[in-house]
């Protein structure tokens, strides 16, 4: 089946409310084109397995996911199907970039890699978009490759059109900051506490905390720290008392903001809502050999580059696994209501994919 093609039969599948279609589908084009050891596991991950399995040669994984944000109203057709349309080199719809044109591509790298001595696994994650929840089950369960190629994208970094190699990315930390006071009619201020002047406090402290930057590979990446949503008070006549912040967090490997710090304040409590972890590449030898895979897939010159999101590569390198991220999806094509892909870049990927699998060996 061309790649095309399958990128469209897999993005066509509707898959953000519940992705066991789209897994039932990956699974099946598995058994039907190779002769992988294919599994689903207690998660709704796919997980293929071929090459050498005996625990001597290294293991690497291609890794998609096969979940999806959901669609806007234009890319629903009248039974509930995701739209796809091909347009000018292009694949439009919801899904097409982020990511079920990376997972075919990875899915032809899996099926043609010539390989000798390689442990050859290919993955796709249930529940990114919810927090990475199928590769927090599955690491859980002893899913630990030694090196990972993660297809998110990283198409565009350096120059338009350009896949670049992605050697590190920033986790998210989303925090909530409640501030709690006392409430009393606003003509006897005196007799509240009021929690909107203890949130501001701790704005003030958050907005005064060094943000951590750490180097990988040579490279800077440096997080950021936002107090996002603000919500306080009841009535314009009421001292309040309660206030909450919403704090979004970009945090780097090794190090985070001292956000404990706002709980100095009375009355101030601090708590975390959502960690995605960061992934910084430790071995400088893999990122070369793929970027000398992009190098030789593309007429552009790829770089190694930083990603600002968070992906299902932090959850593999905190376990130990060493991952980069390169994929096909451009800079702002994920998650929009204009979704594309393009066809070539897919035919690239799938060419860097099945060019690691086949440098890998002997080569680290």
């Amino acid at each position: 089946m061309a790649l095309a093609t399958l990128t469209r039969n897999l993005a066509a599948i509707p898959s953000h409310e519940d992705e066991t279609a789209a897994g039932d589908a990956i699974e099946a084009w598995l058994r039907e084109e190779t002769d992988a050891a294919v599994r689903r596991d207690a998660h709704g991950n796919v997980i293929a397995r071929r090459g050498s399995t005996g625990g001597e040669a290294p293991s690497l994984a291609l890794v998609g996911h096969h979940d999806v944000v959901p669609p806007d109203d234009a890319q629903v057709g009248p039974e509930g199907e995701y739209v796809i349309e091909e347009r000018d080199g292009r694949l439009y719809g919801r899904g097409t970039a982020d990511m079920k044109g990376a997972v075919a591509a990875a899915l032809h790298a899996f099926r043609d890699a010539t390989i000798d001595d390689l442990d050859l696994r290919f993955v796709s994650f249930a529940g990114e978009e919810t927090g990475g929840e199928g590769a927090r089950g599955a690491v859980a369960d002893g899913f630990a490759p030694e090196y990972a190629v993660v297809a998110e994208g990283s198409t565009g970094y350096s120059g338009p059109g350009v896949t670049d190699v992605a050697v590190a990315h920033k986790g998210r930390r989303g925090s909530t900051v409640t501030a709690r006071g006392r409430a009393a009619h606003a003509s006897e201020v005196e007799a509240g506490e009021n929690a909107i002047y203890r949130a501001t406090e701790a704005v003030s402290i958050l907005r005064d905390l060094e943000v951590p930057t750490a180097t990988v590979l040579g490279h800077e990446v440096e997080g950021s720290l936002a107090v996002t949503e603000i919500e306080g008070g009841s009535a314009w006549n009421v001292i309040p008392e309660r206030c909450v912040c919403t704090v979004d967090e970009r945090t780097v490997p090794g190090e985070r903001a001292a956000l404990e710090r706002v709980e100095a304040i009375d009355g101030v409590e601090w708590t975390v809502d959502q960690d995605l972890p960061p992934m910084a590449c430790d071995e400088a030898a893999y990122a070369e050999l793929v970027h000398a895979a992009a190098d030789g897939a593309q007429d552009g010159s790829p770089a190694q580059v930083i990603k600002p999101h968070a992906t299902d590569a932090g959850w593999l390198a905190e376990a130990g696994t060493t991952c980069v991220v390169c994929g096909p999806a451009e800079r702002g094509e994920a998650h929009t209501a204009d979704e594309s892909v393009s066809i070539a870049v897919l035919e690239r990927c799938a060419e860097i994919y099945r060019s690691v699998a086949e440098r890998l060996p002997g080569a680290v």
